[in-house]
């Protein structure tokens, strides 16, 4: 379930350029909830998962570096009243 939030994390904001900074924010987390994720299945020994956590780890650094310094995404802005 938190994985289905996180990728909604990294989706959502940019989609609708609402908040769009939180796109780098829940790319991050989701790269510490991967790391979390390695050492649990390294510490029961389930070694054949880890290379699709490092994946994981691999899109969403390039999804944290893309929004962040290759192509930021500029918030919406309001019409003014």
């Amino acid at each position: 379930m938190i994985d289905i939030a996180g990728g909604l994390g990294v989706l959502l904001p940019a989609l609708t350029r609402i908040q769009p900074g939180l796109t780098m924010l829940a790319a991050a987390c989701c790269i510490v909830l991967q790391l979390c994720a390695m050492m649990f299945h390294g510490s029961r020994g389930e070694f054949a998962a880890l290379p699709v956590n490092v994946v994981f780890i691999a899109c969403c650094a390039f999804v944290f570096w893309g929004r962040w310094k290759k192509a930021p995404i500029q918030a919406t802005r309001r019409p003014s009243e």
